[in-house]
C-alpha cells in the first residue's frame, strides 16, 4: 500500500505542477475562468494528505514494529 500511496503522489504531484503552469498560462492570456483558477486546490489537498501520510510512516512504524536495537 506505501508503494501506491507514493505512486499516487508522483502523479498528485504532476498534475498540480501542470494546473498550476496552466493557470499562469490563462492569466497571461486575460481574466481566466473560476475552474482554471481554482484547478489546483484539489491535487494540493491531495498532495497534502498523501506527503502528511509518508511524513507520519517512520514515526507510526517504529512504534508498530518495535524498537530497533541501537549499535
Amino acid at each position: 500500500m506505501n508503494g501506491a500511496i507514493r505512486q499516487a503522489h508522483r502523479w498528485l504531484a504532476i498534475i498540480f505542477t501542470t494546473t498550476v503552469i496552466a493557470n499562469f498560462v490563462a492569466m497571461a492570456l486575460g481574466q481566466p475562468p473560476a475552474w482554471i483558477v481554482y484547478s489546483p486546490l484539489l491535487p494540493l489537498f491531495l498532495l497534502m494528505f498523501s506527503g502528511l501520510y509518508m511524513f507520519a510512516l517512520p514515526y507510526v512504524g517504529g512504534r508498530r514494529h518495535g524498537r530497533r536495537a541501537e549499535g
